[in-house]
């Protein structure tokens, strides 16, 4: 993702923001959410079973930002798109990314499914605990990805970037610290590398050994 549309990764974190609870509530029997990918005016929706890494095991679906008329599409449409994915077999694709199936959605041939229960209770008391901000939190979280039993990629938006900044990090250790200083640390240009492999951000950081 070589370049940043502000109203793009705006909506790749409001979408972000919407899903995270999917990643402990199961979308569909047994399907998880387990990454939120961003690229370029489109989120990549990974799901796969609880706990799971192995890329095998994983489906990311390219659901697209706007829809025919050119509205941003809502983050309820995409969760009810992506329950209905989530809810069948899986269709053939030729299509790889990260070693992942890449399925493209033609949302106008979907039929999204509808809300459940949980997802109303959710609504409720995200609305209350959780209100929206007219500000988005800087850096935006624009996506991630769980990497291991231990670890996971942060999508981050830094104006001054040209792109994504992913950063590495482990769920253990000193993680309130290391939270606190994520936005100085991922703006510290000598610590971006690459990751060919992945095309969702521009650079990346590695923080697992923080």
């Amino acid at each position: 993702m070589s370049g940043l549309c502000e109203e793009t990764a705006e909506q790749q974190a409001y979408l972000t923001r919407f899903l995270l609870d999917y990643t402990a509530v199961p979308l569909a029997q047994g399907s998880f959410l387990r990454g939120v990918l961003p690229t370029r005016d489109a989120v990549r929706i990974v799901t796969g079973p609880a706990d799971t890494v192995a890329a095998h095991e994983l489906v990311a679906y390219e659901v697209p930002l706007s829809d025919e008329d050119g509205e941003p599409v809502t983050a309820p449409l995409v969760l009810g798109w992506t329950r209905t994915l989530a809810s069948a077999a899986l269709p053939h694709t030729d299509m790889f990314v990260m070693g992942m199936p890449l399925v493209l959605v033609d949302t106008n041939l979907l039929e999204p499914a509808g809300p459940t229960r949980t997802d109303q209770v959710l609504r409720v008391l995200r609305s209350l605990a959780w209100p929206f901000l007219e500000t988005p939190p800087d850096p935006a979280l624009c996506g991630f990805l769980f990497t291991g039993q231990d670890s996971m990629r942060l999508y981050l938006a830094v104006e001054r970037s040209a792109g994504l900044i992913a950063a590495d990090i482990k769920l253990t250790g000193a993680l309130t610290a290391l939270l606190a200083a994520l936005p100085s640390l991922i703006g510290e240009e000598e610590r971006w590398t690459t990751d060919p492999s992945d095309p969702h951000c521009l650079h990346t950081v590695d923080l697992t050994d923080w």
